[in-house]
């Protein structure tokens, strides 16, 4: 008896959700979506969160320190090198200063989510806003970090890319999500989201804040939601949403979708007027 027990359990399958071969198959693939549906709406039901201001921005973007530290190891490097190499130094020199006013953003973003979690923590509980990225780096390290400092609970929407984006620190614990797919991933920024803020980025920011704008235009997202386009210098350059409204590739009324301001003390004041507005706070 006992080796025909054995024999049967050595041919015994495992448990199909147990089956990693299986999961990881394009058979399992609506498994795979509905865990990244799941699991987060189980880890934020549990902390009773369900309202976040969302920061977009650069992954790119340096610390004011780890900038200055960069500066000063080129500029060594240039004044030790010749010839071509130091052509090169000398065009990554001008190109690593031109983001120096980027990296007053990223400080001024963390002073930005700072105040935002000093305001929000001061609401009865049930009524806070918490602060959700993209869990990269960058700017979105700064979102996270300020939340860190004033130790609320924040959220970090991080996705599998080849080119390997790894979560920052400073996000909670219990709330740093790792996306496969891109769709879900937007899926919660969007249904969480009461207010967007833009900071400066490139094509990822790009996408996100122009699918919300897609979203709210066209009223599949029809909650009122404060959207700031941070710098607005910046976004000028980037986007021209004043031609595209002139040649009426949008309306005239879409250029109140969102507001440029330029320093925190500006967007603190518009986000949370229009919140308190918005949630009767």
């Amino acid at each position: 008896m006992k080796q025909e027990k054995e024999e049967l359990e050595a041919i015994k399958m495992p448990l199909t959700y147990h089956d990693i071969d299986f999961l990881n198959s394009d058979a399992a693939r609506e498994i795979r979506i509905l865990a990244e549906y799941l699991y987060p709406e189980h880890q934020l039901a549990k902390k009773k969160i369900s309202r976040t201001i969302n920061i977009y921005g650069s992954a790119r973007i340096l610390p004011l320190e780890e900038w200055t530290k960069k500066d000063k190891e080129l500029k060594s490097k240039f004044e030790d090198s010749t010839g071509t190499i130091k052509e090169r130094l000398a065009n990554d020199i001008k190109v690593h200063q031109s983001k120096y006013e980027f990296s007053l953003v990223y400080e001024e973003c963390v002073q930005l989510t700072e105040m935002l979690c000093q305001w929000s923590m001061k609401l009865p509980k049930e009524k806070r806003f918490y602060i959700c990225t993209g869990g990269g780096p960058g700017i979105m390290e700064a979102a996270n970090r300020g939340a860190y400092n004033q130790k609320s609970p924040n959220i970090g929407l991080n996705i599998s890319l080849p080119y390997e984006q790894l979560p920052n620190p400073y996000i909670s614990k219990d709330l740093n999500f790792e996306f496969y797919y891109f769709f879900m991933r937007k899926f919660w920024f969007s249904s969480l989201a009461e207010a967007l803020i833009a900071m400066p980025g490139g094509f990822g920011t790009f996408d996100e804040i122009i699918e919300q704008f897609t979203l709210i235009q066209t009223r599949k997202v029809v909650k009122k939601m404060p959207v700031v386009l941070y710098k607005e210098d910046f976004w000028r350059k980037s986007f021209n949403f004043e031609y595209l409204a002139e040649i009426g590739m949008i309306g005239h009324e879409d250029l109140f979708l969102y507001e440029y301001c330029s320093t925190p003390d500006e967007a603190f004041e518009y986000i949370t007027k229009k919140l308190t507005e918005y949630h009767n706070l």
